[in-house]
């Protein structure tokens, strides 16, 4: 069994209210979810790092370790994240404070969060500090398991955003939609 996956499952058992998958997301997902980044993204967020899969999707499409910022509220996950990713920003805090532990200009957020397991009201706090910092193009990209989009219709109208299917990767366990929220110029 991978250090990774062993990781994984140790937090599972041990916060299962933290870690709600229930298992790591496949390579496939993660390089679907980082298929749009390149060298020239600039700064990119990734909220729920987990054990780094997505992670090391991003740095392979050749975002700058010192242009990454992580976000991970279990602290195990955290140190294994810092000794993996050498300057890579790590930070142990939740999503919620993307808006002021980020500058203004990310290319992108990447997040492996369970979105719409979460209450509407936090949705939407993670979506607007998160679109208050993204540059003009950028784009939010989000997985679900589900049919509908991995943000409430509510939030989603309020907050303006447009949910564009992306790749659906079928070898993931479970089967995953990759999504890219976008917000109309204003």
């Amino acid at each position: 069994m991978s250090s990774d996956l062993a990781l994984f499952l140790r937090q599972l058992i041990r916060r299962p209210a933290e870690v709600v998958a229930l298992s790591p997301s496949s390579a496939e997902l993660a390089r679907a979810m980082a298929a749009g980044l390149s060298p020239a993204s600039g700064p990119v967020a990734e909220l729920g790092a987990g054990t780094g899969k997505l992670t090391r999707a991003i740095l392979d499409r050749g975002v700058a370790p010192a242009d990454l910022t992580l976000f991970e509220r279990n602290s195990e996950f955290c140190d294994h994240l810092r000794a993996t990713f050498a300057g890579v920003r790590v930070l142990n805090q939740g999503a919620e404070t993307l808006g002021s532990a980020c500058a203004p200009g990310l290319g992108a957020v990447i997040s492996g969060l369970p979105l719409l397991s979460m209450p509407n009201a936090v949705q939407s706090a993670i979506l607007q500090g998160a679109f208050a910092l993204l540059r003009p193009g950028g784009s939010f990209v989000q997985f679900t398991y589900g049919p509908r989009p991995p943000v409430a219709e509510a939030v989603r109208i309020v907050l303006g955003l447009t949910a564009r299917r992306g790749e659906m990767v079928w070898g993931n366990l479970p089967p995953a939609r990759v999504y890219h929220l976008t917000r109309a110029a204003t």
